[in-house]
């Protein structure tokens, strides 16, 4: 692959804001189980293999299970995550995804089953976060790091 810019070398600053949003991302609600899963699920669809292979390996370390994240991609079909967590993804992949239809509010309504605005509030950011960081990752071609 030919290297390519690197962001945080070319604009620190800009490569700071997105830390900033990391850093208030440590400090919300959300668990480190949840926002690994919004990273990995957010990763898959948007191609980029380096942010799943970080976020597979951080998310077991938090004590995430191998067989939930071999099973992430087809979470509507298996019992292995909670009502809530597919709340979640569902946010995640619609976010994500915003092109094709946005944030329904058959989603929104049912993700106000289990989480405040607020926390909404905070996943959607979260969401957005790991969209950004998947963007610089895949434009730019970082490397998995073996």
């Amino acid at each position: 692959m030919e290297t390519r810019v690197n962001i945080q070398q070319a604009l620190p600053n800009a490569y700071k804001a997105l830390l900033g949003l990391e850093s208030y991302l440590a400090t919300t609600v959300l668990t480190k189980t949840q926002k690994e899963l919004i990273k990995i699920r957010a990763s898959q669809l948007n191609g980029c293999a380096f942010c799943i292979d970080m976020h597979t390996k951080d998310a077991l370390k938090y004590g995430e299970t191998p067989q939930r994240i071999f099973l992430l991609n087809a979470w509507r079909e298996t019992g292995k995550f909670s009502a809530e967590e597919k709340a979640l993804l569902a946010i995640t992949e619609e976010v994500s995804l915003i092109h094709q239809h946005g944030l329904t509010d058959a989603t929104y309504e049912n993700a106000k089953n289990y989480f405040s605005e607020e926390v909404i509030a905070q996943i959607i950011i979260a969401v957005v976060t790991i969209n950004a960081w998947n963007r610089i990752a895949v434009s730019t071609q970082l490397p998995v790091v073996e």
